[in-house]
């Protein structure tokens, strides 16, 4: 029998031994943004000067495309604000619309407020076309969606393409660069990009470096980790360095629906001996019975998961400490609804 490609991937990737459990422990609160006729993905938070949490979100029609392809075909980033973290949240407007051809489908937004500015990264890609991935910064005085392309960027705001330089971690990467987070360390502007390698490299994450909030960015040439990496959000507290991704199960007692917590003390490199088990899978914190009963977009149909794995966390942070995380999940328990996305309180056990 023929192993599907994403199963072939896991299984290339080393495991990293027992994971130490996580210094945060997560709260559920409840659904985030659910859209009507859409699928939600990934949602970034940031505290406005009207003291509101904005969220910019991912998200495209259910009917766009099948087998849940829309997120690389016909998203668009929308802007969604809400009186406290919790929610309630309402749409406020599309900020990014999906202009097909070579600015197509932008997804997996991430937000900072960076040197009294706001910074907006996502993904782009030419023609729905994964190998074409590249990232996209744009930068704004305020949240009234008037962005513009870093000063360091090409024309149309591209920050970062994967490198051109043979020695470089990326430099053979197979969908271009994706997944970016950005953090401003030791004075440094970190962005981490994630790639995915050929010959059994799978999911892997690097960093590229500023001197300037606005760029331009260089390629470190080394990755940042030992083993598989997906959707990591990067942060800083006390001096450290945190990245909080998705799990993917080859870390021994944890949960491929859940996730990790991997630190470092100088962002350059995320020691294996220091991963810790970070949040679990959404079934963990409502049970199965629901999940059991809604609607999976994914994992696919054929893949007998309803665990309701948890992706794209994306970190609200108050004074100095993380508060709040939102994750995205493909089950949908409401009738007519897509993916959407759900918010944890997080806090230092």
């Amino acid at each position: 029998m023929k192993t599907a490609p994403w199963i072939a991937t896991l299984l290339a990737l080393p495991m990293l031994g027992l994971a130490k459990p996580c210094e945060f422990e997560f709260e559920y609160v409840g659904p985030a943004v659910q859209t009507e006729g859409m699928h939600v993905w990934g949602s970034s938070p940031v505290i406005g000067p009207d003291g509101k949490v904005h969220l910019y979100v991912a998200q495209w029609p259910i009917d766009s495309q099948p087998d849940f392809d829309g997120w690389f075909k016909d998203c668009e980033i929308a802007h969604y604000v809400g009186d406290k973290p919790e929610g309630p949240f309402e749409l406020v407007r599309v900020a990014v619309p999906d202009q097909d051809g070579t600015f197509n489908s932008p997804h997996n937004p991430t937000i900072q407020h960076i040197d009294g500015k706001y910074v907006l990264c996502f993904i782009v890609n030419e023609n729905n076309k994964l190998a074409t991935q590249r990232i996209i910064m744009y930068v704004a005085d305020d949240l009234n969606d008037a962005w513009k392309p870093a000063a360091g960027a090409e024309q149309d705001g591209t920050i970062l393409r994967k490198s051109a330089e043979p020695t470089d971690w990326n430099h053979t990467a197979k969908l271009g660069v994706s997944n970016p987070s950005l953090i401003k360390f030791n004075g440094k502007y970190m962005l981490y990009i994630k790639a995915v390698l050929p010959n059994g490299g799978g999911y892997t994450y690097g960093v590229a470096v500023s001197d300037s909030l606005e760029g331009p960015y260089k390629n470190h040439p080394k990755k940042v980790t030992r083993g598989g990496i997906e959707d990591a959000y990067a942060f800083t507290m006390d001096g450290t360095v945190y990245l909080l991704s998705r799990n993917f199960g080859h870390i021994k007692g944890g949960s491929h629906g859940g996730g990790l917590l991997w630190t470092s003390a100088d962002g350059f490199w995320f020691p294996k001996d220091d991963v810790e088990l970070s949040f679990e899978p959404l079934s963990h914190y409502v049970g199965t019975k629901e999940l059991e009963a809604g609607t999976k977009y994914r994992p696919p149909a054929k893949v007998k998961d309803y665990s309701g794995r948890l992706e794209r966390p994306q970190i609200l942070m108050k004074d100095g400490e993380p508060a709040y995380v939102y994750m995205a999940t493909g089950i949908s328990t409401r009738d007519g609804y897509g993916s959407c996305s759900h918010v944890f309180k997080m806090k230092k056990k």
